[in-house]
């Protein structure tokens, strides 16, 4: 269970340097993302400046399942009050108007410790300790993705859901007179483009209905460009 995330943009012991990110306190399985599958935990937009470390505070209800198939509470030292502490490698200067991902990998296997002196029959809460190896990749994001409408009389609003993370996370736009559009700085992943008309069409037209564009690939470092879509 995470109760709250925090991110550190001052001085390394100032204890004011703690910003509370809008995040709903939640339980995560962590065996549900693997092999390339990941969360988003929070969306947020904060302060440009140095970010020294990212805080995790956790849960009392943490627990694994042993391979007997019993559940055993996770004891977290110092998770469940002053947090679990992620210190970046390299402090990243967040920079006003950039947007960033900063992705945690959780290694399961060197997180979860049996004490060394635990027995059958003791009490099961005593068994595992969590202490938890986790590696922060931080990524400029500089992905885009662009196209236009037809016609453009239709001015969508447009919308951007990155569909290859659970929850889904979604950016919107609209298109400009000429019908074009464009989003910028969006992490890499899979799309789902969906157009929304915000005007009718003229009486002697077809009207304008909306659409969807799925499978929409975005890398980084690139733009893709789905070209034109048409609505009507």
């Amino acid at each position: 269970m995470v109760r709250q995330v925090e991110i550190h943009l001052k001085e390394e012991r100032n204890p004011d340097g703690w910003q509370l990110l809008p995040f709903q306190a939640q339980p995560i399985n962590v065996l549900d993302y693997v092999n390339g599958r990941s969360a988003l935990l929070v969306s947020s937009d904060f302060d440009p400046g140095t970010l020294k470390e990212i805080r995790l505070l956790l849960g009392s209800d943490s627990y694994v399942v042993g391979r007997d198939g019993q559940r055993y509470d996770l004891k977290t030292p110092s998770g469940q009050s002053s947090g679990v502490k992620l210190k970046l490698s390299k402090e990243s200067l967040v920079q006003d108007g950039s947007t960033y991902q900063f992705l945690l990998d959780f290694d399961v296997a060197r997180s979860i410790v049996e004490r060394g002196n635990w027995k059958p029959g003791n009490d099961k809460k005593e068994r595992y300790l969590l202490k938890p190896v986790i590696r922060i990749l931080a990524q400029d994001i500089k992905g885009g993705l662009r196209g236009t409408v037809a016609p453009a009389a239709a001015l969508p609003q447009i919308l951007a859901i990155h569909s290859s993370i659970t929850p889904a996370d979604t950016f919107s736009t609209s298109a400009d007179a000429s019908g074009a559009f464009q989003f910028s700085s969006v992490p890499s992943g899979v799309y789902r483009v969906e157009f929304y008309p915000t005007t009718t069409a003229p009486v002697n037209q077809a009207s304008y209905k909306p659409a969807t564009r799925t499978g929409v690939t975005v890398t980084n470092d690139q733009v893709t460009d789905i070209g034109s879509t048409p609505l009507q």
